[in-house]
């Protein structure tokens, strides 16, 4: 996030700066510049889902977790990426947007809006996962529940090793004493053991409950390549329509 944007977070956590012209907010962040250099920086975080501005009632408002009160939708914190094989990848402890859904995507999870929060999956070592039926693959948002009362095998946990985040299958070896995270499909990531003594240091950031699927762009192209190819044809057999739309799949490779 640009330094300018951190700024502006942190003034409007302390202060309500709806009312204020462009060279005050410039002022108060010791940015005393072009006021345009700020209204950039405040549409990029209204872009983002940081802010709210609302020109008609004269506005500048922080989005907050939870049930916005004029669309309806619910608001999840994204904080960054998480790796799903080695531990590279690092979560930012900022929040650098928010995941909107409606109240019946998140089902049952809307009781625990203020435990949840999101990360994006990057890598492919997980996608052979089973979280509600969905795997994880690289680009999908994990909704995360930092307040999951309890861990059982087979759950699929955030931890966090030496700074970064990771996405792991859990297993717990009584007999050692020791919880064995792996990614599981990816034989070549060895597995990272914690013994239970250890865990404090190994912090366990929450359990996966959801996983929110990235749009399949390429499927939507072929879709409308297969409609644009069917334009002026008339009515026609399931036959054919299988048959253009197999062919423009083909063209696609």
């Amino acid at each position: 996030m640009h330094p300018i944007q951190e700024k502006i977070l942190k003034l409007m956590s302390i202060e309500n700066i709806s009312g204020l012209v462009l060279r005050e907010i410039a002022g108060k962040i010791g940015e005393t510049g072009s006021p345009q250099k700020i209204k950039h920086h405040l549409n990029q975080l209204a872009q983002k889902g940081l802010i709210k501005i609302d020109k008609r009632k004269n506005t500048i408002l922080k989005v907050k977790s939870g049930v916005d009160r004029d669309s309806g939708l619910i608001s999840l914190p994204i904080y960054g990426s998480a790796n799903c094989g080695e531990a590279t990848f690092f979560a930012d402890d900022h929040i650098e947007g928010y995941l909107k859904a409606t109240k019946t995507i998140l089902g049952d999870l809307i009781n625990k809006i203020k435990n949840l929060f999101v990360l994006r999956a990057v890598g492919h070592s997980m996608n052979r996962a089973d979280v509600g039926g969905d795997s994880i693959e690289d680009g999908d948002f994990v909704i995360v529940d930092k307040e999951s009362a309890s861990l059982r095998v087979g759950d699929y946990v955030v931890s966090n090793i030496d700074g970064a985040a990771n996405i792991k299958k859990i297993f717990l070896d009584n007999k050692n004493r020791q919880i064995v995270l792996v990614s599981e499909s990816n034989q070549d990531l060895p597995p990272i053991y914690i013994h239970r003594d250890d865990l404090s240091s190994y912090l366990i950031a929450g359990k996966v409950v959801k996983v929110m699927k990235r749009p399949d762009e390429l499927a939507t192209w072929r879709e409308a390549a297969t409609a644009d190819a069917l334009k002026g044809l008339g009515d026609i057999s399931k036959e054919d329509y299988d048959y253009y739309e197999n062919l423009c799949s083909q063209e696609e490779k």
